[in-house]
């Protein structure tokens, strides 16, 4: 009797210590213990080899991952590209699906399908870059691109030789406006009497139309194109790399958007490079920054975090081989004027009456 209730005993001990360990593997599958915190991301249709904001982002998780010793898939991060417009809401359903502890939405288009799936999944985190959402479980990533297309846009009013540059934006709206209202002027900043051209292609995935507008732009005496298009923006490269290769001479500059783009500057088969400078918004460094908080816990849901000059997040490009040394000087002077307080326009009525000095 007595070695039947120690039997008894030993069954019922090993069977609690079957239960905790079933318990145990069931928190770390819902995301607690030993879990990893992962991270996954859903590009806009630019795709995320974009070599602009996506391809940025993406460039951010995998630095988290790299730095935290994870590896590419569902157990530490990944994306998912979209290739129309109707795809962001399937994709980011099937990352939270996946148990991904926070989901980008990378770009502005994204705005309603974030704001549709936080409300299905109140459970999980999401962060959308370039626009707000404002639900208790997304944080919201703005930058002040206004502060930097103001600085390269002084560049670009200084190094033209005709006095007439170009803008060339992907689609027209309040985020592309702030690219487009800063560069505007930081060219009547630095030359009041230089002419600025507006075009708008019509999307970010138009490389066609981007060289197309950057060809007419051209003819018309523009010689330095800013633009702030996406993978549009390969278009206006190749025709100005197409030009420079006809004519070493003529004096046709790009200004590259989002990442320095130097490289996409480079003219095959001589040592020219059409990037004037590039206009550097670190998304990276914002998305690597956010993802941090949010793997320690600290995950700012229902807040919009803002980064400018001031947190080093916009300026311009290290590469300033194709910039004079004037050029260079006249940059930094105004990049300190903006450092000290000038408020940057980000609307046509902030242009209307905006005063450099």
């Amino acid at each position: 009797m007595k070695k039947r209730k120690i039997g008894m005993a030993m069954a019922l001990i090993a069977a609690a210590g079957t239960i905790l360990s079933a318990c145990g593997s069931s928190d770390k599958a819902n995301g607690s213990g030993s879990k990893n915190f992962t991270v996954g991301m859903v590009t806009d249709i630019g795709g995320v080899d974009d070599k602009s904001f996506n391809q940025s982002a993406w460039e951010g998780i995998q630095a988290f991952g790299k730095d935290n010793g994870l590896t590419k898939g569902k157990s530490g991060f990944d994306y998912l590209q979209s290739k129309s417009d109707a795809d962001y809401t399937t994709n980011l359903n099937k990352l939270a699906r996946e148990h991904f502890d926070l989901i980008y939405g990378v770009g502005y288009l994204m705005q309603d399908s974030i704001s549709e799936i936080a409300d299905q999944r109140k459970d999980t985190n999401f962060a959308i870059i370039d626009a707000v959402v404002k639900k208790d479980n997304v944080a919201s990533l703005t930058f002040k691109e206004q502060e930097g297309s103001f600085l390269v846009g002084a560049a670009a009013a200084l190094s033209s030789k005709t006095g007439k540059v170009g803008f060339v934006g992907g689609m027209e709206s309040e985020l592309i406006k702030k690219f487009e209202i800063g560069f505007r002027a930081g060219v009547q900043a630095a030359n009041p009497k230089a002419t600025v051209e507006v075009k708008y292609a019509g999307g970010f995935d138009k490389a066609d139309v981007g060289k197309a507008t950057a060809e007419s732009m051209y003819k018309s005496g523009v010689d330095v194109i800013y633009h702030a298009a996406g993978a549009t923006g390969t278009g206006v490269f190749t025709e100005a790399k197409n030009l420079k290769k006809e004519d070493p001479k003529r004096n046709v500059w790009v200004i590259g958007v989002d990442k320095d783009q130097y490289a996409e500057g480079q003219v095959k088969g001589t040592k020219d490079n059409v990037t004037l400078t590039s206009m550097v918004k670190k998304v990276d460094t914002a998305v690597e920054d956010l993802t941090k908080k949010a793997s320690d816990g600290k995950f700012p849901g229902g807040k919009t975090l803002t980064y400018g000059l001031a947190q080093d997040a916009v300026g311009i490009s290290d590469h300033k081989e194709n910039l004079s040394d004037d050029v260079i000087k006249a940059t930094d002077d105004w990049k300190k004027k903006i450092a000290d307080g000038l408020e940057i326009p980000s609307t046509e009525k902030e242009l209307k009456s905006f005063k450099a000095e």
